[in-house]
């Protein structure tokens, strides 16, 4: 099977090499913009006549969510037209398309667990794109699969996680949000997911919700990493998200419902806390 993978230099991106790699029925194709501009649509035209690939794994996106609310072109361009782009080359060549989306295309004031068909309702300028790029992906290849997740952290790049161990071994005191609810998401677990969508024996297209099991506040989520990571120079302390004013709005509610993916795929989903404890010692490893 011929797999492409665009956006492998980010934690997703990584983690797909990870699971893929030494599995002898892959023949993967691993790309950042470096190697293939997703913006370009003769590049990518060019890349898929030049190479047979049965399945996309679009890892790529605009994820600095502050950041997009000043750069609203660039943050369309990358997850929303090159999106479209890449559907359309991959459609017209035959390939299929896994794509990743996120919970902040709803609004976060819900108090259940957000299931597939819920009303969307981005609150800022990256949530609007990655539902946009969601649409541009159906109108362009209608038997995709979008998978939407949360809180994605991972040994690789710049994540909670690690800003929290960083913090947490030199700062004396944090104030962390506790009005913000949802579940982490180990990228390995997510890029688990993925293959097991790419290996089943039949392609349901359509929209998924993917992240670990259980709910926590950034918070709760804080007090375990320090306890996990043997932290204890550090005191953290719970307050709310109006004392941390941002340009973006978070959610305040974002966990998902994985009801649909499991039923679907058959896929097992690691509860949050086992998954940070892996993690932790892939990073005590690396370090």
């Amino acid at each position: 099977m011929n797999i492409l993978i665009t956006g492998c230099n980010g934690q997703l991106g990584h983690e797909m090499r990870n699971v893929l790699d030494g599995d002898s029925k892959y023949n993967v194709i691993y790309t950042d913009i470096a190697e293939l501009d997703l913006t370009n649509e003769k590049a990518l035209n060019d890349f898929f006549q030049a190479h047979p690939i049965d399945v996309v794994v679009n890892c790529a996106a605009y994820t600095a969510v502050d950041a997009a609310e000043d750069n609203v072109e660039l943050c369309t361009l990358v997850n929303v037209e090159a999106v479209k782009r890449l559907a359309t080359a991959a459609h017209t060549h035959g390939a299929k398309v896994i794509h990743v989306s996120t919970d902040y295309v709803f609004d976060g004031k819900g108090h259940r667990p957000y299931r597939e068909d819920d009303r969307t309702c981005p609150q800022s300028v990256y949530g609007s794109t990655k539902l946009k790029g969601e649409e541009a992906l159906f109108d362009s290849a209608s038997d995709s699969v979008v998978l939407r997740t949360a809180w994605l952290y991972s040994p690789y790049g710049k994540n909670f996680v690690k800003t929290m161990l960083m913090l947490g071994r030199t700062k004396d005191k944090l104030n962390v949000v506790v009005d913000q609810v949802g579940t982490p998401t180990y990228a390995w677990d997510l890029a688990t997911a993925i293959k097991a969508i790419i290996d089943a024996p039949q392609w349901v297209p359509g929209v998924y919700h993917f992240s670990d099991e259980g709910a926590i506040s950034w918070y709760d989520f804080t007090k375990a990493i320090h306890r996990l990571a043997g932290i204890t120079t550090c005191t953290v302390d719970a307050c709310m998200s109006d004392q941390f004013p941002a340009k973006a709005a978070r959610p305040n509610y974002s966990v998902l419902d994985k009801t649909k993916i499991k039923a679907t795929y058959g896929i097992s989903i690691p509860y949050w806390e086992d998954s940070l404890k892996d993690c932790l010692k892939r990073i005590n490893t690396d370090e």
